[in-house]
């Protein structure tokens, strides 16, 4: 769990996933359309990336990938996202997290 802190506070976006979720996929494309550059975290590339993703299901990510930080705080998974992003509120927390400027 203090590895995810850790990750998800250096950036203002962070997306944990794995290179074969197509779901992964669709919310980096999503966040770059917007405009957001988060840092992604490939969880099947990284030595650590089984403990890391008990630690997002602890959080409630389940599936544990996508799991979507913004201002170093947890949102959601995928479904989170896409009903921020409709509701016209994702770009709002991007910008007050400082990963979009306009």
């Amino acid at each position: 769990m203090d590895k995810i802190r850790e990750l998800a506070s250096k950036r203002a976006a962070v997306i944990f996933t794995k290179s074969s979720c197509c779901m992964c996929h669709s919310i980096k494309a999503l966040f770059y359309e917007i405009g957001a550059s988060p840092a992604v975290h490939e969880l099947d590339q990284d030595s650590r990336g089984i403990e890391m993703a008990l630690a997002l299901r602890s959080l409630g990510c389940n599936p544990c990938v996508p799991a979507i930080f913004i201002g170093g705080q947890f949102v959601g998974s995928a479904k989170d996202v896409i009903s921020l992003h409709v509701d016209g509120s994702l770009k709002e927390m991007l910008i007050n997290a400082k990963a979009i400027w306009l």
